[in-house]
């Protein structure tokens, strides 16, 4: 986080509470619909290059790992940018992406997403661990994994 920039905290709630601070880096995950099947290597794909697509623009990707059923980001949005607008944009066009191209039906995201502010440096690499080790868990033969860090 910049050191010469105010630090500004906002709260708000909708079903889980939302924790917004000026400057900060998060850690985010949001799950598929229950609904929903897993997502097959070619979907993962779409949603990792969705991802990577404002990067250096609206935010900075620092790592991500798209899983069969969820996602982990590590982002830190650029100035104005609200890390809600971000991720809704994620989840919007994805979606839609993924039910024209791949027949999907209904909602393809659950509503909620989580998010936690990083805190520190040792906080930073514990998540990034987290989300570069998270697919090793799952597959340990590690086939089509879309993820990155940069």
């Amino acid at each position: 986080m910049p050191e010469n920039q105010e630090e500004k905290l906002a709260i708000y709630k909708r079903r889980l509470p939302y924790w917004r601070l000026s400057g900060a880096i998060y850690f985010v995950t949001w799950r598929l619909h229950p609904t929903q099947s897993e997502l097959k290597p070619d979907e993962r794909k779409i949603v990792a290059s969705t991802l990577k697509h404002f990067d250096g623009e609206r935010y900075d990707l620092l790592a991500y790992v798209v899983m069969h059923n969820h996602v982990h980001a590590l982002v830190w949005p650029v100035d104005n940018c609200g890390l809600q607008d971000i991720i809704h944009s994620w989840k919007s066009f994805t979606a839609n992406r993924l039910q024209r191209e791949f027949g999907r039906r209904n909602s393809l995201w659950q509503d909620e997403y989580f998010d936690r502010i990083v805190r520190n440096k040792k906080e930073f690499l514990e998540k990034a661990r987290y989300i570069l080790n998270n697919p090793w868990k799952t597959w340990p033969e590690i086939k089509g994994i879309s993820m990155g860090w940069f």
